[in-house]
């Protein structure tokens, strides 16, 4: 077995703070030794990034396109950091995929979005790291689903893995304008909340899937608290072989790590004294909002018993298509933001229509 003959790092090793964050880089997909090479070089050079990385299997939704360069690739990965130095680390989606890597001494190995999903794969994979315990990152799923980017990193640690880290990716969203991906963060919040240890990153460009909007995602990323960036960066993105459009070159890559600014530590020290009184007045706003909700569902209670008693239907859609006309347009009334107003409304009456539909069965039962 071909094992990195230099000592392997763990992610506690690699710099994670709020004024140093992990960085890792390099290219959507290895798609030649010279190109692997020239972007490991400018990438030392700048000193921006810790590890590299390249997509050596890569997963296509539809046949006939690029789908990577498969085990060759590992080669020049493994000459391109005898040269330089730098470590890499790459995409797995399956156990042979694992194994090539292992054999290959890869430095570091993410699960993407499209392999986290399914629990059958994940399950496949972690038992072919059982016994190598390298460091592995967990991308998001592609929906919104918590459970299932925790559930893959408890698959990982009941193996033995102990190096894990997640990749915060953004979600599939058919309403994700501007970016490719909805960020969702507060996916990653509770994420947070429930494995409070886990490093998170973010990657930008799968987030933006444009380069003109990589930075301002990285840029949120640190803002909310994420230990570090996955960026995508090619010689020439324009012709990449894959993800042209929000791969960054070398000189945007360089100016937007040089630019972004972490003051979360800033927030104890200077601002934390001046927004008390602010927050004592939210308190109040929430403690009455949650009141208000208590008497809307106490309504709610109410129309259940006499829809059930009478056998009309749980949910009108005219009724809920008035709901968001009239409060929407009080939102543009008030400055708020329309899409806000929807969303907090499509939650409060997701739990309206499942109170109904309790008391439904509740009479059925009766």
């Amino acid at each position: 077995m071909n094992l990195h003959s230099q000592q392997q790092k763990t992610w506690a090793e690699w710099t994670m703070t709020p004024e140093q964050p992990l960085i890792i880089a390099g290219p959507c997909s290895a798609e030649s030794e010279d190109q692997v090479m020239a972007i490991a070089i400018d990438l030392c050079k700048s000193g921006h990034a810790s590890i590299y990385r390249a997509g050596v299997w890569k997963p296509r939704t539809r046949p006939g396109g690029f789908d990577g360069m498969g085990k060759i690739a590992l080669e020049w990965l493994v000459n391109m950091r005898e040269a330089t130095g730098m470590p890499f680390m790459i995409e797995v989606a399956s156990k042979e995929h694992v194994e090539a890597a292992i054999n290959a001494g890869v430095d570091a190995i993410w699960i993407g979005a499209r392999t986290t999903v399914n629990p059958f794969y994940v399950q496949d994979i972690a038992q072919a790291i059982q016994g190598h315990d390298i460091p592995v990152m967990v991308k998001n799923p592609i929906h919104a689903d918590v459970g299932l980017w925790l559930g893959a990193i408890e698959r990982l640690e009941k193996v033995g893995c102990t190096q894990i880290a997640a990749v915060h990716r953004g979600f599939f969203d058919s309403h994700s304008a501007p970016y490719r991906n909805d960020p969702k963060w507060e996916i990653s919040f509770e994420l947070r909340r429930l494995a409070p240890d886990l490093p998170i990153i973010c990657d930008p460009s799968h987030i933006a899937g444009k380069r003109s909007l990589v930075s301002q995602v990285a840029q949120t990323a640190m803002d909310v608290g994420m230990d570090g960036l996955m960026v995508e960066v090619h010689s020439d993105p324009d012709h990449a072989l894959s993800d042209a459009a929000q791969q960054l070159t070398h000189s945007t890559f360089h100016h937007m790590i040089q630019s972004i600014t972490d003051e979360r530590h800033r927030i104890q020290r200077d601002v934390e004294p001046m927004i008390g009184d602010q927050r004592k007045a939210l308190d109040k706003v929430d403690e009455a909002m949650v009141k208000l909700m208590r008497e809307r569902m106490a309504i709610v209670d109410e129309l259940s018993q006499i829809k059930a008693e009478h056998g009309a239907g749980i949910f009108q859609m005219d009724r809920w298509f008035d709901i968001l006309a009239k409060r929407g347009d009080q939102a543009v009334q008030l400055g708020l933001d329309k899409a806000y107003i929807k969303a907090l409304f499509q939650t409060v009456h997701k739990y309206s229509v499942e109170h109904q539909t309790k008391v439904y069965q509740s009479k059925r039962k009766g």
